[in-house]
């Protein structure tokens, strides 16, 4: 929903972002990328709603959509919780057991 109060424009969501965070935990992980894709088409300055979409991509094993957002978060906060996000993912996809692939 869109309200104008004094030529300003102020989103309004169906859902809070305490509620968005909640649905990947609920396993309600496609809503939520859903939601936050819209959250962010509406206001592209969110760095929490990268933050967010990167951890609902990663609960989808989906590193490369995980990391853009990460990147977007951090770019648009350098303090983001993005930041360490992005290096525990950097070191998953780093990870390479030699074992598994040279018996």
């Amino acid at each position: 929903f869109i309200k104008t109060f004094g030529g300003i424009r102020y989103y309004y969501y169906l859902c809070t972002m305490k509620h968005i965070k909640e649905l990947p935990n609920n396993n309600n992980t496609d809503k939520a990328i859903e939601l936050l894709s819209l959250a962010i088409a509406n206001n592209p300055h969110c760095d929490e709603a990268y933050f967010l979409l990167g951890n609902a991509h990663c609960k989808k094993n989906d590193w490369q959509q995980a990391m853009n957002a990460y990147c977007q978060a951090i770019e648009l906060n350098p303090e983001s919780p993005a930041v360490m996000a992005y290096k525990h993912l950097q070191e998953i996809m780093d990870f390479f057991n030699h074992d598994l692939y040279n018996p």
